[in-house]
């Protein structure tokens, strides 16, 4: 049955004579809703990785385009904030993946592992600078040298290899996972912990409380306050 005769058997005849515009095909109405309800696809594990890198990447632009120390010291956060999580998101769900499904998987999860300890120890010192430390540019720039072309290498090699071997349907659920799991994780650097499942995950779980609780007492660069994980 259609929504015309639907309506029609439901609706008082008076009402009916006042839906009427709204009930054909050709009305601007509904031509409107249709081209404004396009159909949502849920993102690639590739995707989201990738819209964390240019995330990552902004946050960087936005420390040293920042005019006052306030905004260099809330960007500051966001950056690490988003790279730390980032991390270990890709460790627990992305680098497993990496193992299961490529042949050189192994090799090429263990190689991205350890340049995200390089980044890790790096980032761990710049969370404690202040924009007025001499060293405060310095270690940024130690920290994004390296990232850029590990980001870049990823992009490039990493990710589309996984996504030949991933179907959609898996691609997807990864990605959620990918989500969920970064809602959990510890929001600091912590590079003495372990880097592989489970035992990241067993040390993930014991520090990301004491993280996220010093979130609140930190300055963030949006309104309405710190970061909230369960939308990222």
């Amino acid at each position: 049955m259609s929504i015309r005769t639907c309506i029609q058997t439901i609706t008082p005849r008076p009402l009916q004579l006042q839906l009427q515009p709204f009930l054909k095909v050709s009305s601007p109405i509904h031509k409107r809703l249709i081209s404004q309800s396009p159909i949502s696809m849920a993102p690639r594990i590739s995707d989201a990785i990738k819209e964390d890198h240019r995330e990552i990447e902004d946050y960087h632009n936005k420390i040293l385009s920042a005019t006052t120390d306030k905004e260099k010291t809330q960007w500051q956060n966001q950056f690490v904030w988003e790279l730390a999580r980032h991390s270990i998101g890709e460790e627990l769900v992305v680098y497993p993946q990496f193992e299961k499904q490529l042949p050189d998987g192994r090799a090429m999860a263990d190689k991205d592992r350890s340049e995200h300890n390089q980044v890790k120890e790096k980032l761990k010192k710049f969370q404690n600078l202040t924009p007025t430390d001499p060293d405060f540019e310095i270690t940024l720039k130690s920290i994004w040298d390296p990232l850029g072309q590990h980001i870049a290498e990823e992009e490039k090699d990493d990710l589309p290899k996984l996504e030949e071997a991933l179907s959609t349907s898996d691609s997807e659920k990864l990605s959620k996972s990918f989500g969920r799991t970064k809602m959990f994780v510890p929001s600091r650097s912590h590079p003495s912990a372990p880097d592989k499942p489970p035992f990241e995950t067993a040390v993930g779980l014991m520090a990301a409380p004491i993280d996220h609780l010093a979130d609140l007492f930190r300055s963030w660069p949006h309104t309405k306050g710190m970061p909230n994980p369960s939308t990222k």
